[in-house]
């Protein structure tokens, strides 16, 4: 999506409007400081006009001394200020991307890359900073001293001042051609080193099997090729901006040699005293800093506008509204029903279907096993139910109501979710059980982890409960890290409960102590099961056979046995394969 600048501002002015009054505070107190920095050049001049005259030296000297000091104390306070509040833009941005980040819907997070994200997150907002702070902030002090110092310099003499400003008039005509090309530089860094994070959050998030695949070598070299185009976007943005400094150092200079040939001049013929070519001059010095202030505000003000733009692409994106639902108000204590109704569904308007017209009522309690080959579309029918996706046409319904017209967080606080992958957060094993339900007590949690088997687990932890498992539960076996997803799951007190493949990693023992718990849980709760080793679901209530997206036979092991070729397949292949 292309930004203009004029709405790039609008979204940088958009974090600074809530901090206008401390901003403000900080401007004031840095124009202080420059006030008290202007009438230093005055008083060196009364300074040269007492030497001359043989005046007495020690008030002016005493004024000059607390003009020194006191402008710089408070320039320093007003500089503190001012990077304070851009600190507190750079949180605030980051609070609200992060926040808004989260609550994307699953489609927007499954196109984008993770790491790419936390580059927008982390590097990009930091530029907020450098947008705010230098460009708005620092650019505002620098005009306040360019403007009153060419006021004073107009005071002493009018033809100097025009002289100099038709020099630095010209170069900087020649510098705002950089800008553009600073800003396209710059944001083309961003993207690279966005680019970079997602390489490496690829190849961390499955770190070992680049070890095993002895692709290391291979990750590197993708790494560094998006090193070094994000190394040769940010050489080239710093070529620019070297380009414009050596154009603001050059306007400062020119104007320099220009003014002393012109001002030598007009004291030779007596149209200017030496005091006040002095004190212009050192105005005239006094402006090369604010002048790179404004060079180098300029170029943080390029990179921060690319930042805004990589930012608000992602706040444009569509979020999830609902909030949590608390435990205690959620609705309904008895088992829940599902019911599919010529559900069809495709990940994208190009992609095929992965659903075709898939109609399915699953009862409320009681246990119903999914089955079929991989990419039938198990795993699609949870998503449904979860409304992680909804459907391109059809309806899921939750005891008979359409998902789509109940609150979202109502929904998901009804249903346990069981992932394939059964994923663990970094943290304790407590804060893992917890995660979905944070205000259980000690004995639902010790309930819970005696159903799944994990009591020995928790004895053999050095901490207990309270021992951390590593990043995504490096700490525990796939087995343990199963079980632990599921008793997440139970803890939570379902109505309906969706295990995608939960006991895929178990040894025989664990799994038949799970089934056991599946089919007590099953007397209460709608359980969904997605199984690929049938043994496990044999004895469920209702198996439902999915091929190519659609529900191809719904029936008992019995049933299917004698009625559907499929199923008669795949479980005459796994008996084989035993």
């Amino acid at each position: 999506m292309r930004h203009s600048a004029p709405r790039s501002l609008r979204l940088l002015a958009s974090h600074v409007r809530p901090h206008r009054w401390t901003i403000g505070c900080g401007a004031l107190l840095g124009l202080l400081g420059s006030v008290g920095s202007l009438a230093e050049p005055l008083v060196a001049m009364a300074v040269v006009d007492a030497l001359a005259e043989g005046s007495p030296l020690g008030g002016l000297l005493a004024l000059l001394t607390v003009l020194v000091v006191g402008g710089a104390l408070i320039t320093g306070l007003g500089s503190y200020v001012l990077q304070r509040t851009a600190e507190s833009m750079v949180a605030a941005a980051r609070e609200r991307l992060v926040s808004h980040i989260l609550m994307l819907r699953v489609p927007e997070v499954d196109r984008l890359r993770p790491g790419d994200l936390l580059s927008r997150t982390t590097s990009d907002t930091t530029l907020i900073q450098s947008a705010a702070g230098q460009a708005l902030v620092d650019s505002g002090s620098a005009v306040l001293a360019v403007v009153g110092s060419i006021v004073l310099m107009a005071w002493l003499d009018p033809l100097l001042l025009g002289v100099c400003l038709a020099v630095i008039a010209v170069i900087g005509v020649g510098a705002a051609v950089m800008l553009p090309p600073i800003r396209r530089a710059s944001e083309r860094s961003q993207r690279a080193v966005g680019e970079v994070g997602a390489l490496m959050e690829r190849s961390l998030g499955a770190f070992r099997t680049v070890k095993a695949s002895g692709t290391e070598h291979r990750e590197i070299s993708s790494a560094r090729a998006a090193v070094r185009r994000a190394w040769r976007s940010g050489v080239r943005g710093a070529g620019w901006m070297a380009v414009t400094n050596v154009t603001a150092v050059l306007a400062g200079q020119g104007a320099f040699l220009v003014v002393l040939g012109v001002g030598g001049a007009r004291v030779a013929t007596g149209a200017l005293d030496v005091s006040e070519l002095i004190a212009f001059l050192l105005y005239l010095m006094r402006l090369t800093g604010p002048i790179g202030q404004l060079v180098q505000g300029v170029g943080g003000l390029q990179s921060g506008l690319a930042a805004m733009r990589r930012i608000d692409e992602v706040e444009r994106l569509p979020v999830e509204r609902d909030g949590p639902v608390p435990r205690k108000a959620r609705t309904g204590t008895s088992a829940a029903s599902v019911s599919f109704t010529d559900v069809s569904f495709r990940y994208h308007d190009d992609a095929p279907p992965v659903l075709r017209d898939v109609t399915l009522t699953v009862p409320a309690g009681g246990l119903t096993a999914l089955v079929g080959p991989s990419g039938a579309g198990k795993t699609t029918l949870f998503s449904l139910i979860e409304r992680f996706y909804d459907p391109s046409s059809g309806t899921v319904a939750l005891d008979g109501t359409d998902l789509r017209e109940m609150p979202l967080a109502q929904v998901r606080s009804m249903i346990g979710y069981v992932e394939q992958d059964a994923p663990i957060m970094a943290g304790t094993l407590r804060d893992n059980l917890c995660y979905a339900a944070p205000d259980s007590d000690e004995e639902e949690v010790r309930r819970v982890v005696a159903l799944t088997r994990l009591t020995d687990l928790v004895d053999r932890l050095p901490d207990g409960l309270d021992t951390e498992v590593g990043h995504r539960g490096t700490a525990l076996s796939g087995g343990e890290r199963q079980r632990v997803a599921v008793a997440r799951a139970l803890l939570r007190r379902p109505r309906l409960l969706l295990l995608d493949e939960a006991t895929s990693q178990l040894d025989a023992a664990n799994e038949t102590a799970l089934r056991a718990v599946v089919a007590d849980v099953a007397r209460t709760t709608t359980v969904m099961v997605i199984a690929h080793r049938l043994s496990t679901v044999t004895d469920a209530d209702q198996i439902v056979v999915v091929d190519g997206g659609r529900v191809r036979a719904v029936g008992s092991h019995t049933a299917l046995m004698v009625s559907d070729g499929l199923y008669r397949e795949l479980i005459e292949a796994q008996l084989l394969d035993a």
